[in-house]
């Protein structure tokens, strides 16, 4: 169930679309709108590994970085921070137990994962204690309805472009929340209006695209990430997500990275198929602005890297064809972290 200010949230509604018509009072509450008011004023911080080496460097924070999809819980004993970015119609969902510290972030992009990715979230911030007392954020999404478009096309399409990505989304979130038995006390509902801005065309777009929680205090810090603490194994894992549309094992799951008891991330082996080479082969030679049309929910909404990080997969699937060769003898791909902090690949 969810709380705001200590009280069980409730609303008069017994409609069907209780989700939607939860996420609107919600989205109205004085609470939670001042929340995100405040949200908006902190400064976007902007998070990379440091460059610094050898006795000169600083010990580098603890992070793991969760890219869309994906989910880690982290122990507090051993991680400083966790945390994503590059959402866009997507959102980012933290759940921390407010005794233990153990602090769960997924980023979440389908309503189809949010049923079973909050047990995969719950496993062990919960850990069998039903009475556990739990801080919820959520950051990402925005209005990126279209009503302009939505009288052309079929009846779901039309239903799509109504409502957006985010809407439905955000709403699945709330409802799933509400309708679970742990008790979670939402501090931050900055997402859909609350996280649209427009550019000088007048396009929405989102204000922030990601967040980092402090595992320590449950501090949660608006902030993007440069590629080299987009890590570890970047563009597998970008692939990953790819693929896995076409693996049914993954159907309405979010995807396993982090190990939370080892400290270390396992990615476990994912295949391609020639079909997705061959859209690889053929999208990466379509200019900048057709890519990003191409392969964005929300192209005006991306951030200044997305391109080049879609044509860095592309050349990836295409100098490495056959999955095989990523993952020999279909092992995972195993990182342990390293004294500074950082994360080097087990062989």
């Amino acid at each position: 169930m969810i709380y705001v200010d200590g009280v069980p949230f409730h609303t008069n509604s017994e409609s069907l679309s209780q989700g939607s018509d939860m996420l609107l009072a919600l989205m109205e509450h004085p609470s939670l709108v001042s929340a995100s008011s405040s949200c908006k004023a902190i400064p976007e911080r902007k998070f990379r590994i440091s460059e610094e080496s050898g006795s000169e460097r600083l010990r580098q924070s603890k992070c793991v970085y969760i890219f869309q999809r994906e989910y880690a819980t982290v122990d507090p004993a051993a991680v400083d921070l966790v945390g994503t970015d590059e959402a866009t119609t997507c959102v980012g969902l933290a759940i921390r137990n407010c005794a233990s510290g153990m602090t769960s972030v997924a980023h979440m992009d389908s309503p189809k994962v949010v049923d079973i990715g909050l047990t995969q979230m719950l496993a062990l911030v919960v850990n069998q204690d039903s009475k556990a007392e739990l801080d919820v954020h959520l950051i990402g999404g925005f209005d990126d309805a279209s009503p302009q478009d939505a009288n052309f096309g079929t009846r779901s399409e039309i239903k799509e472009k109504s409502e957006g990505y985010s809407f439905p989304l955000c709403a699945k979130i709330v409802e799933t929340l509400q309708k679970s038995r742990e008790r979670f006390h939402l501090q931050t509902l900055h997402v859909l209006q609350h996280n649209t801005s427009r550019d000088s065309q007048g396009n929405a777009c989102p204000i922030f695209r990601g967040f980092l929680v402090e595992t320590s205090t449950g501090s949660v810090i608006p902030t993007s990430f440069d590629r080299t603490s987009r890590c570890p194994d970047e563009i597998v894992r970008r692939i990953r997500l790819t693929s896995c549309f076409e693996d049914p094992s993954w159907n309405g799951k979010l995807l396993e990275t982090y190990d939370t008891q080892t400290d270390r991330f396992v990615i476990a082996p994912c295949s391609w198929t020639e079909s997705l080479v061959h859209f690889a082969l053929t999208v990466r030679q379509l200019s900048d602005s057709e890519i990003l049309l191409s392969c964005s929910t929300s192209p005006f909404g991306e951030g200044p890297d997305f391109v080049d990080n879609e044509r860095r997969l592309f050349d990836y699937l295409i100098q490495y064809p056959d999955w095989r060769q990523t993952f020999p003898l279909r092992q995972p791909r195993v990182f342990e972290r390293t004294v500074n902090g950082t994360w080097t690949r087990k062989e």
